[in-house]
């Protein structure tokens, strides 16, 4: 089971007890532990999506030496712009 399984399956697991347990603090306790999970599962994404996207970059360049977290920061910056289109036409995220 890598990472993303593992955390899906944290979620998973967190939600369903919220929903069996009958104090309201512990739900809430669950509930906010389950979207903590998801933060952390969409930042691993985003993660793999730059690294992906820097490395494109950084072969479209011609490989040069030394220069990564130029091709890094240009991969947050249109990844991050990407993701900023999408929330203002209203069109779902790739997840």
């Amino acid at each position: 089971m890598d990472e993303k399984q593992k955390i899906e399956h944290q979620i998973e697991l967190a939600t369903r007890a919220a929903t069996l347990v009958k104090d309201e603090a512990t739900v809430q306790r669950f509930r906010s532990f389950a979207e903590e999970l998801k933060r952390k599962l969409l930042r691993m994404m985003r993660r793999g999506q730059v690294r992906a996207r820097a490395y494109e970059l950084w072969e479209q360049a011609g490989r040069p030496v030394g220069r990564d977290l130029e091709f890094w920061l240009e991969a947050e910056r249109q990844i991050e712009e990407e993701r900023e289109e999408r929330k203002s036409s209203g069109t779902p995220s790739k997840r």
